[in-house]
């Protein structure tokens, strides 16, 4: 496969010539925790060591996760005690989930320190590190389901993939209000989220999936708690903040100033993969959420990884973002032979899962080929004087 296509304008790399980071953090667990801590940890980390190493070992920690899980419970069954036939997770591979997600969190934290301390920082890091990012929401997220399972106490594979969405829709406004504030604001989110997961793993590891298997007041598992806290704080600390901030921005005249319709335009492609994608998973002929829930969770989070990734490209260059990505094609195309042929429902799934995958690790490896051409850089390597 061809790994030297130019994904990027001229436009988008002079974009990038003329960009500067801006990011505000006022997470009270990030600044007087989370960074202290990565502070120290740094310190230990020799500096011929590249960001972007740190950056890719943090990712393949929590791909490590998903291929674990995607072993001991392709379907999800494996914590439901009315599912015997399934095996139970080892408690072992709890607790290395627990510290693979740990150690992913302490990598991404370091990254950008590691740049200042050696002063390679570059455009190319922060779209590496938010690239990447946009890919585990997805990873992360459907490892948690193994914890609580598909069926008691729990939720459906259905209100999953609507969790999915949840967590999909809150990260992408996140880059869409930098895209029309020009600054990134760090969700207080983030980091409460990805300290519960570790915890969660970690007691499981120690009580077994059976530690969740219990009911509070007015009906509610312990699934479904997880399900309202996700949604509770999207609509408390995420989804409020950023509309208030994106006003604000218009207001005090400090933003991008871009009209209502340019403001809007990232918002499309991921509304269009919405639209193409849910009618089918939830009206599949075949019920194909029930059948196999994790190659849907897959393909969708692959493809809204994509259009992320592009969203980044445009707000960091300050280029206008795609309103139709050629990804959207095939994921609509394969819907509509669903509905056509519904004897290919799944095989359809598959297809476009592996289009997704295929089309998604090419656009990102090209892309960072080209911008490592373009700035005379290595991605993996920090170049020595004599380089």
């Amino acid at each position: 496969m061809r790994l030297e296509a130019e994904y990027l304008s001229q436009e988008h790399l002079a974009g990038f010539e003329h960009y500067k980071y801006s990011c505000l953090d006022t997470s009270p667990l990030s600044i007087y925790v989370m960074h202290p801590f990565w502070n120290r940890v740094v310190e230990y980390c020799p500096k011929w060591v590249a960001p972007n190493l740190l950056t890719f070992s943090g990712f393949l920690f929590t791909v490590l996760n998903f291929a674990m899980f995607t072993y001991y419970d392709y379907y999800f069954f494996a914590s439901s005690d009315d599912m015997p036939q399934y095996a139970l997770i080892p408690r072992a591979a709890f607790a290395l989930a627990a510290f693979n997600i740990f150690m992913a969190y302490t990598l991404d934290g370091i990254d950008g320190k590691q740049a200042r301390r050696t002063q390679t920082s570059s455009p190319l890091g922060e779209l590496f590190d938010h690239g990447l990012d946009s890919w585990t929401t997805m990873l992360i997220t459907s490892c948690m389901y193994s914890v609580f399972g598909r069926t008691e106490h729990s939720v459906s594979p259905i209100r999953m993939y609507f969790i999915l969405w949840n967590v999909f829709i809150n990260f992408y406004l996140s880059h869409w209000e930098k895209y029309n504030t020009g600054v990134l604001f760090l969700p207080w989110g983030y980091d409460l989220s990805m300290v519960a997961t570790v915890v969660v793993f970690f007691f499981t590891s120690i009580g077994g999936h059976s530690s969740w298997k219990f009911d509070l007041p007015g009906g509610y598992s312990a699934g479904s708690l997880f399900e309202l806290l996700i949604y509770v704080s999207a609509l408390v600390s995420n989804v409020p903040v950023v509309l208030w901030n994106i006003y604000k921005s218009y207001r005090d005249k400090t933003g991008k100033m871009k009209t209502f319709p340019e403001a809007i335009r990232p918002l499309i492609p991921l509304a269009l993969l919405f639209v193409i994608a849910t009618p089918w998973v939830v009206y599949s002929p075949s019920k194909i959420i029930e059948r196999d829930p994790r190659i849907i969770y897959m393909s969708v989070g692959t493809i809204f990884s994509n259009i992320c990734c592009r969203l980044i490209v445009s707000q960091m260059s300050n280029t206008r973002c795609e309103i139709v990505p050629w990804i959207l094609f095939p994921a609509a195309g394969a819907a509509i032979m669903a509905w056509a042929v519904p004897s290919l429902d799944l095989i359809l799934m598959y297809l476009l899962a592996a289009v997704a995958l295929v089309s998604h690790v090419h656009y990102g490896t090209c892309v960072v080929r080209q911008m490592c051409r373009h700035f005379k850089i290595n991605a993996f390597r920090i170049k020595s004087n004599s380089d």
